[in-house]
């Protein structure tokens, strides 16, 4: 899909992004790094759901382009501070606080998944038609957006994933490199094989949650 198509139920689906599904995401990090002993997230202000303090604009924008012009989603809220420090488990327990976010996003499309098989397994659609499309796309942006964020290339959620999972010497070898450069390896990912592997990884997962 090219060029940019105003979708009623795209808008709404953003939206409903903005105001719950970041913040869920970010809450999800803040509240595992509180469990796992580091409070930083929690004294300044981000363990909540206020959509105010972890929005952010330019990952706001770019999720309003994707959602309307690409139909590949992906944006972000403001990272959620955390200090690896204190953390119970080292690296394994940064890992945890990592994955937390994207796992968020997986359980925010089940969830939504749930009662649209319900619906579509109707004759007749229940619900009216832009509710049926906006929970299709807060589905499909959930699906994407977990897939995203699990891409192994910081700053994205994937990297803290890989470096408390890989062998500690392979981490520091492999740290330097990612971080100086990862910017412009996620790019080109992207806009390369990358776009096209999510995108058709991100469809089976959401056919398989709605059952279609």
């Amino acid at each position: 899909m090219l060029g940019l198509h105003i979708d009623p139920a795209a808008i709404i689906a953003v939206v409903i992004m903005l105001l719950v599904g970041f913040p869920v995401h970010e809450f999800s990090h803040a509240l595992a790094a509180y469990r796992l002993g580091d409070g930083t997230a929690k004294l300044m202000g981000r363990l909540t759901l206020n959509p105010i303090v972890h929005f952010d604009p330019i990952g706001g924008l770019l999720l309003i382009i994707s959602a309307l012009g690409t139909g590949f989603f992906f944006g972000w809220a403001k990272p959620t501070p955390v200090n690896p420090m204190h953390l119970q488990g080292g690296r394994r327990g940064e890992a945890i606080v990592a994955l937390a976010g994207p796992a968020s996003n997986l359980i925010m499309a089940a969830a939504v998944a749930i009662p649209l098989r319900y619906i579509e397994s109707q004759s007749v659609l229940p619900v009216p038609a832009l509710a049926h499309d906006v929970m299709v796309v807060f589905v499909l942006i959930n699906v994407f957006l977990f897939l995203f964020n699990l891409i192994p290339i910081p700053p994205l959620d994937g990297y803290r994933v890989l470096l408390g999972l890989i062998d500690p010497r392979l981490a520091w070898q492999i740290r330097p490199i990612l971080e100086q450069y990862g910017f412009i390896i996620l790019i080109v990912f992207l806009f390369t094989i990358g776009g096209t592997i999510i995108s058709g990884i991100g469809l089976e997962i959401f056919h398989l949650l709605v059952g279609r």
